[in-house]
């Protein structure tokens, strides 16, 4: 059942149970107030055991990529990196989000780029993964690519699917950024569409 739907079924409730709104409205709760956490109220969480417990949800595998910056101080060539922290944000507007370390040394490269290409990518593509994982190689040897058709940044042939986009907002997150895009593009390739899992450090696929 879709949010409409919730809703009207909601509203019916109501109706039936005999409530004093009678206007088939149902009014919000009130906005809660948001604060940060202190350091006083963490828990002392083990980063070891952060990682074991949270690698137990499955998600899918994309590969981020920005078109060269023509930088005097930057490495020549587009910039790209793995990254399995992606997720959709927002139908209207069509937004979606991915998360990047603090000390990521392609982050500031697609900063200044201010657009980037997520590529989804499928399950033939762990070496791919890996290659774009490694830090001070090039990434893009022997990788075939073109470019996207509003950012230019390199959409990875073989991906099942791609999202071209503009950066929309930056968030801190503790020792990440929370890189909001704006979809100005996006498809799929042919294929049977298959996607790369992580779970648990591995690599893995759908199965029937």
């Amino acid at each position: 059942m879709g949010h409409a739907g919730m809703a009207a079924a909601a509203v019916r409730y109501l109706r039936s149970a005999g409530a004093p709104n009678t206007t088939g409205r149902v009014e919000p709760l009130p906005r809660p107030d948001l604060r940060a956490v202190g350091d006083d109220e963490r828990a002392p969480i083990d980063p070891a055991e952060f990682r074991r417990v949270l690698g137990n949800f499955a998600t899918g595998v994309t590969v981020v990529t920005a078109p060269a910056g023509g930088g005097e101080d930057e490495p020549a060539g587009p910039a790209g990196f793995a990254c399995q922290s992606f997720s959709a944000l927002s139908l209207d507007p069509p937004l979606i989000a991915f998360m990047v370390g603090r000390t990521s040394t392609t982050w500031p490269r697609i900063a200044r780029a201010g657009v980037f290409c997520v590529n989804i990518l499928g399950a033939h593509q762990g070496d791919l993964c890996r290659g774009f994982a490694v830090s001070g190689a090039d990434k893009f040897a022997g990788v075939a690519h073109d470019p996207a058709p509003v950012s230019g940044s390199p959409r990875l042939a073989g991906a099942p699917a791609w999202i071209d986009c503009t950066i929309h907002a930056v968030h801190t997150g503790g020792d990440h950024l929370i890189v909001v895009g704006r979809v100005d593009a996006l498809g799929t390739a042919d294929g049977d569409g298959a996607p790369l899992l992580f779970h648990r450090g591995r690599f893995g696929r759908l199965t029937d």
